[in-house]
């Protein structure tokens, strides 16, 4: 009789194991993070193009973790650009982790892809020695992201860097979330910042 219990109740972990693991959504836990400084830097999915006063994705994520968030984004940034006031804008905070959203310009723009991930690499690696840890929002635009989706992969096999690899999944396209064709709208940047939040935990 006791062993018949035993298996039931080892049953029925493997059960609620399972269902955690392959069913159930991922909790993201909100709340203070053992981080200080925390920049977000990037271009118009940074800053919040498309989204009322304080809905940014910086914003929102300011408020799940209860403490400041530095907004570093700049409409029509090119990673070039990026590279060239990173010094300024983020190095010298001394930040604890940066968030990154670069690329979409260059893909726009028609940037080559080994000049945009060359300059996001120096990017990153230029963060990384001063201590901080970096995650990078990813896109992917199928038929025509000309590899960039492949090339964020390689970056942070390279870096070491935490990749999203689709920051965009499931806001791109559904009118509800998006506030023109390229630009999010509070409840999209709501999903960003959920997406950089499950990845900011250690």
């Amino acid at each position: 009789m006791i062993k018949k219990t035993l298996l039931i109740l080892l049953a029925a972990l493997i059960f609620l194991a399972s269902y955690r693991i392959f069913v159930a959504p991922p909790q993201i836990q909100e709340g203070p993070i053992p981080y200080h400084t925390v920049i977000c830097f990037g271009d118009s999915l940074t800053y919040g193009t498309g989204a009322d006063q304080g809905k940014s994705y910086p914003s929102q994520l300011s408020e799940m973790i209860a403490k400041p968030v530095i907004n570093a984004g700049v409409p029509g940034d090119t990673t070039a650009r990026a590279l060239k006031r990173l010094q300024r804008d983020v190095l010298a905070r001394s930040p604890d982790m940066v968030l990154i959203t670069l690329g979409g310009n260059d893909l726009k723009n028609g940037v080559a892809k080994d000049i945009a991930f060359g300059n996001l690499k120096r990017i990153v690696e230029l963060i990384q020695e001063q201590g901080a840890r970096v995650i990078i929002g990813g896109l992917k635009f199928p038929l025509r992201d000309r590899g960039f989706a492949r090339g964020y992969k390689k970056l942070a096999d390279q870096t070491g860097a935490v990749l999203i690899p689709n920051i965009f999944k499931d806001i791109m396209g559904n009118r509800k979330l998006m506030s023109d064709p390229i630009h999010p709208n509070g409840d999209g940047y709501k999903m960003i910042a959920q997406r950089f939040l499950a990845a900011m935990h250690p």
